[in-house]
């Protein structure tokens, strides 16, 4: 299994002390951790650097593929599109929303596809949230991606509101490329931010990320719990970099 976060937890937190190690994929270096029955990437590199519109979603997964990785557990920070949804709350969306939002590893008829979750390893992540973590999980719901990195104006997330539950910048991206690498796909978002306008007042960049270093502590416990549950039994091995 790999887990692949974001901003919220950053992957150094979930890789139980490891360093991270290179690999190779076609595209470039990506930075690894082994945590021994899981290995861990952070979508925006191991320092949290890469802004969410730079992303390279396909390297990143290549990298899972060459280490023999067959499923992917997706943690994303996101904004709120529902005042009922607060922030703090934890949701497995099992819908995506983003016309906009159409990458592709292939050039010619294979791109086409049928996107979404994999529903069978989706179900299988919630029902080992709820059996371990502390936090309840919604399941359900519609994520819907902007390109960013700028946060959405009120307007934007008045629209927006009509169709989803909640907001970020990199599932969706990422959904598409897994699923046609061959990785099985599912996602966790923990809500850091009321989206722009849902508020009392406007959304501020620090108000965002007071919300990750508040939920960040809660996010680590949780998913050093849950992910035990999700992986194999034996240890990786050390991979192919030993």
């Amino acid at each position: 299994m790999a887990v692949v976060t974001g901003t919220n937890p950053p992957a150094a937190a979930l890789a139980g002390g490891s360093e991270p190690v290179a690999v190779g994929t076609p595209r470039g270096p990506v930075e690894v951790f082994d945590a021994g029955t899981h290995v861990v990437v952070g979508r925006h590199g191991s320092e949290v650097s890469v802004p969410a519109h730079l992303v390279d979603h396909e390297r990143n997964l290549r990298a899972l593929v060459a280490l023999g990785c067959d499923r992917v557990l997706a943690v994303a920070s996101t904004g709120s599109l529902r005042r009922d949804l607060p922030t703090g709350s934890v949701i497995a969306p099992d819908d995506l929303f983003g016309p906009w939002v159409n990458p592709t590893i292939f050039d010619d008829q294979r791109g086409h596809s049928v996107p979404g979750f994999d529903p069978v390893w989706r179900a299988e992540v919630v029902g080992a949230w709820r059996d371990r973590a502390a936090t309840p999980i919604h399941d359900g719901g519609v994520y819907v991606q902007t390109g960013g990195p700028r946060f959405e104006t009120p307007a934007e997330i008045r629209f927006f509101a009509t169709v989803g539950d909640v907001i970020g910048m990199t599932v969706f991206a990422e959904c598409l490329i897994a699923r046609e690498l061959g990785l099985s796909y599912a996602a966790v978002c923990v809500v850091d931010n009321l989206a722009n306008g849902l508020g009392d007042r406007p959304l501020t960049v620090e108000e965002f990320r007071a919300g990750v270093e508040h939920n960040r502590d809660r996010m680590v416990r949780d998913l050093s719990r849950v992910i035990p549950a999700l992986s194999p039994e034996t240890p990786s091995g050390g991979g192919p970099w030993a």
